[in-house]
């Protein structure tokens, strides 16, 4: 193993320089594509699979991480929402869950005929069942689904009227 020490201690320095030159274009961190060689020749060397000209196998194994990295990137998006830019306990985390919800109720309380009741019900955080909510309305469960999206569909309007839309949609002219 003193041999497997200095092939890795030798390498270091190699790997440490590719993974800096190859990092941005690939759209990575230098670390994580160090790491990720690292593993790939561990990998290897657990084989007993040992290249036999390590610097060489060294930037190879840079690059194909790198184009892995940038295949990877080319199908992953990251999603857009703002709970995922933020951690969830952050201060302005709460603070816009807290609008959004109180802009919704709002919303919900100038909804007209029933559907005030019917969406305070399915707002409900003890997230009642059909069977449940149409009980406490006195209505059947089978009109409840219609009642819900003509209910929902004028929510959708209110609120669509009061918030712009983040970006075009349909036809542009």
């Amino acid at each position: 193993m003193p041999g497997m020490t200095h092939l890795l201690r030798t390498l270091a320095p190699l790997l440490a320089a590719e993974s800096k030159a190859e990092a941005p274009a690939a759209g990575v961190d230098a670390g994580d594509l160090e790491q990720a060689v690292w593993l790939r020749l561990l990998e290897r060397l657990e084989k007993d699979d040992a290249p036999t000209h390590p610097a060489d196998w060294l930037r190879r194994a840079v690059r194909a991480e790198a184009r892995r990295a940038r295949r990877a990137a080319l199908r992953e998006r990251p999603y857009q929402g703002e709970e995922a830019a933020e951690p969830h306990d952050s201060p302005e985390s709460s603070a816009l869950v807290a609008e959004r919800r109180r802009v919704v109720r709002a919303a919900v309380r100038r909804t007209p005929g029933h559907c005030p009741r019917l969406l305070t019900a399915m707002l409900d955080p003890a997230d009642p069942t059909y069977r449940e909510i149409a009980g406490e309305l006195g209505i059947s469960q089978g009109s409840l689904g219609p009642m819900r999206s003509r209910c929902l569909g004028c929510l959708r309007r209110m609120l669509a009227a009061e918030v712009p839309a983040s970006t075009l949609r349909g036809r542009v002219r």
